[in-house]
């Protein structure tokens, strides 16, 4: 006899992720800080990776009063450094559970002809490389202990293709095909791959970009405002937790109702 749904329920508790080593990359600003800091507020023992060594320390030190966290130096686009660092904290601090790939990077807008090759690879290079060398570094280890949760954040960009960011639109594209491989490669081992799409998030990344193109981006939001970084956190911290149990490969859209897809 099966039992009750009403027994199976579990609710959400404020330290789900106790015990847990979770890797957040860009997690020293924008949606990686909110990531880290909801992360370690439900219980996880949070390592922020950031091209910033600095940044990474001082927020590591932030977060202490929440939970424990640790701040590491990380360039995720150079492959040695990758693989010695993810063998570093898997000696030193232990097997990572969770891993949100969400550094990132923007530029300037510009159509596709005016683009120079060497902004593109820079974008192939943070969104698709770095993603999938983290990823590589950390699924053996995940695969060996039986559980995982691998959070990649991509963008809108990468489902439409937004005028202005060819680049960009097509690493973020790249990133959500990865994602929906992984998730079908891993989805008898207990590790789960899933990515999220946000659209315009208030972050210090927005900055980088032309305002212009920022507005025109706005406008196609039905919400009729910008996300908030812990808004995308939410969504992530979701589906780096245990209680998403049946879903890989699936993307998951944070975009005030731009793409419904």
């Amino acid at each position: 006899m099966s039992t009750p749904v009403s027994e199976q329920v579990q609710p959400l508790t404020p330290r789900e992720l106790e015990g847990q080593l979770a890797l957040v990359t860009g997690g020293a600003s924008g949606i990686g800080a909110a990531t880290s800091a909801l992360l370690a507020a439900r219980g996880a023992q949070v390592v922020i990776l950031d091209i910033d060594g600095e940044k990474a320390a001082s927020f590591a030190t932030e977060l202490c009063h929440i939970g424990q966290a640790h701040g590491i130096q990380l360039d995720i686009t150079d492959e040695q450094a990758v693989t010695d660092t993810f063998e570093t904290i898997s000696a030193t601090i232990g097997t990572p559970a969770i891993l949100v790939n969400n550094a990132g990077t923007t530029g300037p807008a510009r159509p596709m002809w005016e683009t120079p090759t060497e902004y593109l690879r820079g974008m192939l290079d943070v969104h698709l490389l770095g993603t999938f060398f983290c990823s590589r570094a950390a699924i053996p280890k995940m695969i060996a202990s039986g559980y995982g949760r691998i959070v990649n954040v991509a963008s809108v960009a990468g489902k439409e293709g937004n005028a202005g960011s060819s680049a960009y639109s097509a690493a973020k594209a790249g990133a959500i095909g990865l994602t929906k491989s992984m998730g079908k490669e891993l989805a008898t081992t207990g590790v789960l791959v899933n990515v999220v799409t946000p659209g315009v998030i208030d972050t210090p990344m927005v900055s980088n970009t032309t305002p212009a193109h920022i507005l025109r981006l706005q406008e196609k939001i039905p919400m009729k405002r910008r996300g908030r970084a812990l808004e995308i956190a939410e969504i992530i911290a979701w589906a780096a937790s245990p209680r998403m149990s049946f879903t890989t490969g699936s993307v998951f859209d944070g975009s005030g109702g731009r793409t419904t897809y």
